[in-house]
């Protein structure tokens, strides 16, 4: 088993103190959003077998079999197919989707053979890769996930009093559901920016003076001033995760992370097509076409299972379990086979020899049967093959 070096990536939207608090550091005054344990190459795992730092990705590159397994080499190819990370949201993230499988490959072959270059802007697709992922929370988490039924989206924005709203309230009234979301979220990003500026201000003043339900959409309307997203976030849930359960997002689900700390897991992709509350390229075409405009109730995911509390979900790309240890308890032993991080979120836990603070992980390759002992809680990311 190899323990972890990982980088804290500095987004905009990022806790100045979650990641901190969890690590028992100072904090730096700096936003400290996300961090990454894995392979992906936007920022990989650093760790040392005895001859100096090497990443992740060029240790599965010497002998994938033997760090992930034939099992998953088979599967997967010869890649790390998850990404494992803290996520800590100080300000909502953007609102939006990830493609299919299907999607991906299209779109990243399209830009690929039209020379959008990767780091580009405005590219949409920056690998042919899906992104599924779960959401697992730490402390209370808030986040916007799938689109409301219409009639339950129009009555929201009815309260609001806003003279500007009433055509979409009336339009959200007048289709069957999945047509009248497609025609809503087409109108609100597709609109005169000007006057949907306008629109977002008034919403926004009245979300502020009612409270309540609109308590969320008025934090929207505080950073992203005059956004479309605003409008469009409405159309949404809004859930609230308590500590131990999570939420899974699968290929066209619109959501937006509004405040909290959890551990994420993911594929191994960059795919974002966003639909508002960023100042980064909004693609409305390319979004309607990834768009899954099926209303409903979002799934909160609470483990199952004893010893090894399962999160489970509709993908292979990952798998992530807990272990809550109680002190004196019997130590866990892992099956082998597939390759796995483990990481600490509290207590002071050991993996085979390694000790584990909070915050800290490793790398357990596939022919390795880890043992984990002591007290504290460790989250399992492997793959199912």
């Amino acid at each position: 088993m190899d323990r972890l070096t990982n980088t804290i990536r500095p987004y905009a939207w990022g806790s100045t103190t979650a990641i901190p608090a969890l690590l028992g550091v100072e904090p730096s005054g700096e936003p400290q959003a996300e961090m990454w344990m894995g392979a992906h190459p936007g920022a990989p795992s650093r760790l040392d077998r005895g001859a100096g730092e090497t990443t992740l990705p060029a240790v599965i590159a010497a002998d994938p079999e033997r760090e992930l397994g034939a099992a998953a080499v088979a599967k997967f190819g010869p890649r790390l197919p998850f990404l494992l990370k803290l996520l800590a949201a100080g300000a909502p993230l953007s609102l939006q989707v990830h493609p299919d499988l299907a999607q991906a490959r299209a779109g990243f072959a399209d830009e690929e053979a039209r020379g959008v270059p990767v780091d580009a802007g405005h590219r949409n697709y920056k690998d042919p890769n899906h992104k599924p992922e779960l959401i697992c929370a730490l402390t209370p988490f808030s986040g916007l996930c799938g689109f409301r039924r219409p009639l339950e989206a129009a009555a929201l924005l009815d309260g609001l009093g806003v003279d500007s709203l009433k055509p979409y309230v009336d339009l959200l009234h007048a289709h069957p559901e999945e047509a009248a979301l497609r025609e809503m979220l087409t109108a609100v990003l597709g609109g005169d920016r000007a006057e949907m500026a306008r629109t977002v201000h008034e919403a926004g003043d009245a979300a502020v003076r009612l409270g309540g339900p609109y308590e969320p959409y008025a934090s929207l309307v505080h950073e992203y001033p005059g956004d479309p997203g605003v409008i469009a976030a409405m159309l949404l849930n809004h859930v609230e995760l308590q500590p131990g359960e999570a939420m899974f997002l699968g290929a066209g689900v619109p959501h937006a992370y509004l405040d909290g700390l959890g551990v994420e897991l993911l594929a191994n992709s960059d795919n974002v097509l966003r639909a508002g509350l960023t100042p980064k390229h909004v693609d409305v075409p390319e979004l309607l076409k990834v768009v899954r405009f099926e209303p409903g109730d979002p799934a909160v995911l609470r483990p199952e299972g004893d010893a090894e509390e399962v999160y489970e979900t509709p993908t292979d790309e990952f798998r992530l379990s807990r272990f809550v240890l109680a002190p004196g308890g019997e130590p866990r032993v892992l099956p082998s086979g597939a390759p796995q991080i483990l990481l600490c979120t509290a207590g002071s836990p050991r993996a085979g020899e390694l000790t584990l603070a909070p915050g800290e992980s490793v790398f357990v390759p596939a022919g390795e049967k880890p043992e984990l002992s002591g007290a504290g809680t460790v989250f399992r990311a492997t793959v199912v093959v």
